[in-house]
């Protein structure tokens, strides 16, 4: 195993744990504030959409730049 595949797997290792914990996270706080008032979920979604989007992008470059190692 060449030096290159294994930087390939930790970037994507290390790159998709964090969007990961980030996209569950928000998930959860948006349950939970849906949960407690219940009233705002058409304000709480897209936003809570948008902030996965941008955690999930990450998770994306992480792949890209293993592919390109």
């Amino acid at each position: 195993m060449t030096i290159t595949v294994a930087a390939g797997g930790l970037i994507i290792a290390i790159g998709g744990l964090g969007p990961a914990l980030a996209v569950g996270l928000i998930g959860a706080k948006a349950m939970e504030a849906i949960g407690r008032n219940p009233e705002v979920s058409g304000k709480i979604l897209p936003l809570m959409l948008l902030g996965m989007a941008f955690a999930e992008a990450i998770a994306i470059y992480s792949l890209i730049l293993a592919f390109i190692k």
